[in-house]
């Protein structure tokens, strides 16, 4: 557990080639935002979050709780979500607009493509 990492995980690295290959321009792990959120683009005063299925309970086939310790690690999950949506909810009262890209979604190529393209018309357009 001691290996995985917080940041600079492969989803986030795939986000954000693709992101700055289209001319966005962003700031990383943004310290003085609630959350640390992994992409900030205060242009368009979005907050966006690559989540990990395992680590963020993400209902897919991606996820699922080991066989051991299932009552740590449920409650370890079930506080992760909690504090995700909290922190959702806090960026969201404060005007940001707030976008959660899934892992599962960029495993595929066909599914990370249509995801990317989505994930950049959702960040450009303004409301």
């Amino acid at each position: 557990m001691s290996r995985i990492k917080r940041k600079d995980t492969k989803p986030e690295l795939i986000v954000r080639k693709y992101l700055f290959s289209r001319g966005l321009r962003y700031r990383k792990n943004e310290k003085k935002l609630l959350g640390h959120p992994d992409l900030v683009f205060p242009k368009y005063k979005t907050a966006l979050f690559v989540h990990g299925c395992f680590w963020h309970g993400h209902a897919c086939q991606f996820f699922k709780l080991p066989k051991t310790n299932t009552v740590f690690w449920r409650a370890k999950v079930e506080e992760n979500k909690m504090r995700d949506k909290r922190i959702e909810n806090c960026l969201e009262a404060a005007g940001w607009r707030v976008i959660v890209v899934w892992e599962c979604t960029l495993k595929n190529k066909k599914s990370r493509v249509k995801t990317l393209s989505n994930l950049y018309c959702s960040i450009t357009t303004v409301d």
